[in-house]
């Protein structure tokens, strides 16, 4: 049975899925609650294709992965609304204020966080993001900037906001630009390949999949020689500088998350691991010495996956969860 994380990522998720090389994208509907989620057609692609903006209005919790201007107009007062914004793995996502209507006086707030924030956790973790968590926020009751942009550090940002009054609200434009070293990433959908690149950076970088998957490693490139190893207590790659970790929780936060393996130095063939957490990431520690590269591909974990191991799998984890 799915976990309450896994009910609250897959709703705000949304079940992003689709065939591999095409538009992949699921928008909230505005109409009945009964029908909460809407797969674009092809027509609307041919007119977001031709230029046209695409524009709806927002929910109080709401998802969007696609390019537009949406507005929130306030029907009663809302104290806990968020809208979690998701882009492609290798996109960044802009945020600007077209209209703000709100008392900040009075009470409410409007927010952008650079990353998602769920049950108090956060992604990227602060080990891993490259601002501190307070530069992670733009609050615009603070700034009263309407005409500034927040541009997110990866794949994902979202704005959360309490509005009072009825009839208040605020309206943004949100775009996406390209990421050439993508690095910190939540997977829109529970399969898929990535090459993950960083170019003699000192960062950590973190790629989350909130499923239970088989995630199978084809090529590392560290500048060491060869060697896998599991963690254990007094095993691992303490002090190596660049190395490879598979983590898997029931959380957000990769920091919060259990340690499975450890993968120190380069190699070319397959490590393939079953993982049957609620969230899984696999996260590359660079000391920027080296360009650093690493390529996996993943797929939900099918239970009947868990009765037959394969050549080169090395050992399974979290298995209850399931």
């Amino acid at each position: 049975m799915p976990s309450a994380f896994q009910f609250q990522c897959h709703f705000v998720l949304i079940f992003l899925a689709a065939s591999k090389g095409e538009t992949r994208y699921i928008e909230v509907r505005d109409a009945s609650e009964d029908e909460p989620f809407l797969l674009l057609s092809e027509d609307l692609k041919r007119e977001l294709s031709e230029g046209q903006i695409y524009r709806r209005s927002l929910r109080c919790i709401d998802m969007l992965s696609i390019e537009g201007q949406f507005t929130f107009t306030a029907e009663q007062p809302q104290l806990h609304c968020a809208t979690f914004f998701i882009g492609e793995p290798e996109e960044l996502i802009t945020i600007h204020y077209d209209f703000v209507n709100i008392d900040c006086q009075g009470g409410d707030f409007l927010k952008v966080f650079d990353g998602w924030i769920l049950k108090g956790e956060k992604f990227p973790s602060s080990s891993d993001h490259p601002l501190p968590t307070s530069q992670r926020y733009v609050d615009f009751c603070e700034s009263g900037n309407i005409q500034s942009s927040i541009r997110s550090s990866q794949n994902v940002a979202m704005i959360f906001f309490r509005i009072h009054q009825p009839g208040n609200g605020f309206t943004v434009t949100v775009k996406k630009n390209t990421n050439l070293f993508p690095c910190n990433v939540i997977s829109q959908t529970p399969s898929g390949r990535f090459t993950m690149v960083i170019p003699h950076q000192h960062r950590n970088c973190s790629f989350s999949i909130i499923y239970p998957v088989v995630i199978k490693i084809s090529d590392l490139i560290l500048g060491h020689l060869n060697g896998l190893f599991l963690k254990k207590p007094t095993a691992g790659c303490a002090g190596v500088g660049d190395f490879v970790e598979l983590l898997g929780g029931t959380g957000l936060d990769p920091s919060k998350m259990f340690p499975l393996a450890d993968l120190c130095h380069s190699f070319h063939g397959s490590a393939q691991m079953k993982i049957g957490c609620d969230n899984t990431v696999l996260r590359m520690v660079s000391s920027g010495k080296h360009i650093n590269r690493v390529t996996f591909e993943y797929h939900q974990l099918d239970l009947k996956e868990t009765e037959n191991r394969k050549e080169n799998s090395i050992e399974e984890f979290c298995f209850p969860s399931i």
